[in-house]
């Protein structure tokens, strides 16, 4: 392949251009907005978990003082039936007024019970509902820098994309100039050597990999026919060389 200097200026120039668009690539993808949303939402995960930890406890203590409550309330109604009963006067042998009225004691004791086990359960579910509440809130306020974090993240992002649409439209126009063969060993370069396929020699360096080029290889290339296209030996990128 036959380059010239205008050629290899040119390549030059594309890759400043796409050493900014990479550059710019890179920012969008580690925007810090990015990493802090990312850091919310498993902050908010976590939360959710814990949350969810806590509700399934108040569910069981819900479940046991709704139990609880519906015997108590039938249990007072059979107390209220059997004592009317007792006072209503359609009894009258003593027998079983008596044992009504121990029916009527008897009920009256597990209602009280059952008053016990429903003020303990509700003393129970207290710092339930209390840690629920809790937990909700902090799920609103993470919620809420969520959605604040992720209008800065759009705000970042479409900052770098103007970026990148006038880059990527310089990184066009300075393409056009280049022969497809040229154009494409560069782009093949550029998949294998972290985005960099060309780099000045200076001073016997490679402004790419930043190694100085053996004595002998130095030698090889100044005594090269002009035109040629040269590569580092130690990294293979293109090299542009003053007066090639």
């Amino acid at each position: 392949m036959t380059v010239n200097t205008a050629d290899l200026e040119a390549l030059l120039d594309l890759q400043d251009h796409d050493t900014r668009i990479d550059q710019d690539l890179h920012r969008k993808a580690h925007l810090p907005e990015r990493s802090q949303l990312a850091e919310l939402n498993a902050a908010r995960a976590q939360e959710t978990t814990a949350r969810s930890a806590v509700a399934a406890l108040q569910d069981v203590v819900a479940v046991r003082q709704a139990e609880a409550e519906r015997e108590l309330k039938a249990t007072e109604d059979r107390a209220l039936q059997v004592n009317k009963r007792l006072y209503g006067g359609t009894v009258s042998a003593s027998r079983e007024l008596q044992a009504m009225a121990n029916d009527v004691e008897g009920l009256r004791r597990r209602a009280s019970e059952l008053e016990d086990r429903v003020l303990g359960l509700m003393e129970e579910r207290e710092p339930l509902d209390k840690q629920l509440a809790q937990h909700d809130a902090h799920l609103a306020e993470l919620s809420e820098r969520a959605g604040e974090l992720s209008l800065a993240l759009e705000a970042a992002e479409a900052d770098v994309d103007a970026s990148l649409s006038l880059l990527q439209g310089q990184r066009q126009e300075a393409a056009q100039g280049i022969s497809p063969e040229l154009l494409a060993t560069y782009e093949r370069l550029r998949q294998h050597l972290g985005g960099v396929a060309v780099a000045r020699l200076t001073g016997g360096r490679c402004d790419g990999c930043h190694l100085t080029l053996p004595a002998m290889e130095l030698d090889r290339i100044r005594h090269e026919a002009a035109g040629s296209l040269e590569h580092c030996d130690q990294c293979g990128r293109i090299l542009v060389i003053s007066g090639t």
